[in-house]
């Protein structure tokens, strides 16, 4: 199987070109720095890697690169929560998802062969936030900003359907692994000053990254897989009981809560995204028959925590 990967020097995309690589697959990595993806994947230990330079604004020769392709996933987006939402910030969110999105779709009309499926990830930000709500892939969208960037992401990669490919979407929810959000939470905790985020009373909707990554695999290569699926673990928890489980597991403790309004002051509106949280359930990916490594926060994290 050939694979396109969008967004592959990514915290997920990394381990989904390894796993693709361990597999025996051949990736396409399609990458707006082609040095920096050369440095990540090195020809001696990435021998089935290619590494394409793109521009995923704009047409271009790199998509004629699709053509061939058995598959392709797309997980490239600017980065949520890591500088305040300038409106320039959220221009760029919308744009990186939106419209790459719709350059990709297009590389699969105009490919020949296409691909057969596209597997298009989403967030969980598509329902918007609640501390009592409870979220499946039933749940009608909500209406703030976040909301309204899945919603745009979304219908640009419905799209591909016109082409006859089969299209997944997967409602992501935050990522548990050696890196992204848990990365900037275990420092602190080890240096004895770790606690929840705000009230500790959000929901925290989450899933470890291999579980994640089977779910892609899986994606890529069953038929009857199609349209939305939250990647999301069954057991999602309040920010309070995740902090306290850390603790444990570091045997540290978990009583120093990050105070909201430093989290708004330095991050803005883009605060909301750990300040306010929405209980998903995985519904539709467990009635495929999903089968999760790590059901449990306590599992998940004492894999990862074991393993830096």
């Amino acid at each position: 199987m050939k694979v396109a990967v969008t967004g592959a020097t990514g915290f997920v995309g990394s381990r989904l070109v390894q796993r693709l690589q361990q597999s025996g697959h051949q990736i396409l990595v399609l990458t707006r720095n082609a040095d920096r993806a050369k440095q990540i994947f090195p020809a001696s230990a990435f021998p089935n890697v290619e590494i394409i330079a793109y521009t995923p604004l704009t047409s271009g020769s790199w998509q004629a690169e699709i053509a061939g392709c058995d598959g392709v996933v797309n997980l490239a987006g600017a980065p949520i929560a890591e500088s305040r939402w300038t409106p320039e910030r959220k221009q760029e969110i919308l744009d990186s998802r939106k419209i790459g999105t719709e350059k990709i779709v297009e590389a699969i009309a105009q490919a020949n062969p296409k691909p057969s499926v596209l597997v298009n990830s989403s967030a969980i930000g598509y329902y918007g936030t609640s501390e009592t709500a409870t979220f499946d892939e039933t749940s009608p969208a909500g209406q703030d900003f976040l909301a309204e960037v899945c919603q745009a992401w979304e219908a640009a990669a419905e799209a591909v359907k016109q082409t006859g490919t089969r299209l997944v979407i997967l409602r992501t929810g935050i990522v548990l692994g050696d890196g992204g959000a848990l990365a900037k939470m275990l420092t602190p905790f080890r240096l004895f000053a770790g606690g929840p985020l705000g009230s500790g009373k959000q929901w925290f909707s989450w899933i470890h990254i291999d579980d994640l990554v089977n779910l892609i695999l899986r994606a890529l290569t069953e038929p009857t897989m199609e349209d939305v699926l939250n990647a999301t673990a069954p057991e999602p928890v309040r920010m309070a009981e995740l902090c306290h489980t850390l603790g444990q597991i570091l045997h540290r403790p978990s009583w120093l809560p990050v105070p909201a309004a430093a989290l708004e002051l330095l991050l803005g509106d883009a605060a909301k995204v750990v300040l306010e949280g929405q209980q998903v359930l995985p519904k539709r990916t467990q009635a495929i028959g999903f089968t999760y490594q790590y059901p449990t926060v306590k599992q998940a994290l004492q894999d990862i925590v074991q393993s830096t």
